[in-house]
């Protein structure tokens, strides 16, 4: 008898949020490697041709495509890309979304259009497209998984960075709606939430300080975009096929510290002292 394993070929995976050359790009890397033709999406040209098609030039079955997953027509490209792609399409993985450095500030601060944008980048573009990856799956009979990107900082508090930490707590609300409604139709839900992982965008805020990850994460160090990718393939792979409705923490421990806030409640993860104090003026 053969034994379920990694292998995904002559399945179509879509990443969207693919070229940022950090968890996107680990996971269009290795679900590839796994056997899956990947539709690599990003909204941004220049991070694929800088990230994503030196994958496909190495001959991993990777499809780089321009697509904003937060727009109707963004979402309809993907889907009308996917459906002349040969294979099955099986799965989703949803990594775009994220947060600037301007987006942290008091609650108290928060203006509606901040707010309402980084739900759209967040929870929007999440949510509709596992919508139409669902519905293409239900209309075709196919099973499949569908894997999004929530946040440490959805599954805990998020002080000074509340818009972000809600959206990415409702992400995990969504997950476990859709995964009862999706069973029937033999639909995966899942999500992974990572902690402070070393990636070119968290590298905004976050610099290098060990002796700080050694207080505040319990295996003493930062995640790798790898480290985050290998959780997601097994959520998406037929090594799973009996989970759905979960969050993974795949935080190196920092969930069980939760050290890394200082006497002010700001992140120790801000680098920048003015910045820090400047959020609690």
């Amino acid at each position: 008898m053969t034994e379920p394993g990694f292998g995904l070929d002559g399945r179509i995976v879509i990443v969207s949020g693919a070229g940022g050359g950090g968890i996107g790009t680990a996971v269009t890397r290795l679900v590839a490697g796994a056997g899956a033709t990947v539709l690599a999406v990003s909204r941004s040209p220049q991070n694929l041709a800088e990230h994503v098609e030196p994958l496909a030039a190495q001959g991993l079955p990777v499809i780089p495509l321009a697509a904003d997953a937060s727009t109707d027509e963004g979402v309809a490209t993907v889907l009308e890309h996917a459906r002349r792609t040969p294979g099955q399409l099986h799965g989703l993985v949803n990594v775009a979304g994220g947060a600037a450095l301007a987006d942290w500030m008091p609650a108290i601060r928060v203006p509606r259009d901040n707010w309402r944008a980084l739900f759209t980048q967040n929870l929007e573009s999440m949510f509709f497209m596992s919508q139409a990856v669902a519905a293409e799956l239900a209309a075709t009979g196919h099973p499949g998984s569908i894997v999004s990107i929530s946040s440490i900082s959805g599954m805990n508090t998020a002080p000074f960075h509340i818009a972000y930490g809600t959206a990415k707590s409702a992400l995990v609300a969504v997950t476990r709606t859709l995964a009862v409604e999706l069973a029937g139709h033999g639909i995966r839900v899942n999500a992974v939430a990572p902690g402070v992982t070393a990636t070119p965008a968290s590298r905004a805020y976050v610099g290098d300080d060990p002796e700080r990850d050694q207080r505040a994460i319990a295996m003493g160090r930062r995640g790798t975009p790898e480290e985050q990718a290998g959780p997601i393939l097994f959520l998406l792979s037929d090594l799973s096929t009996y989970i759905t409705g979960q969050t993974l923490l795949v935080d190196g421990g920092l969930n069980l510290k939760w050290t890394h806030l200082g006497a002010d409640n700001t992140s120790l993860f801000l680098e920048n002292e003015d910045f820090r104090a400047s959020l609690t003026r």
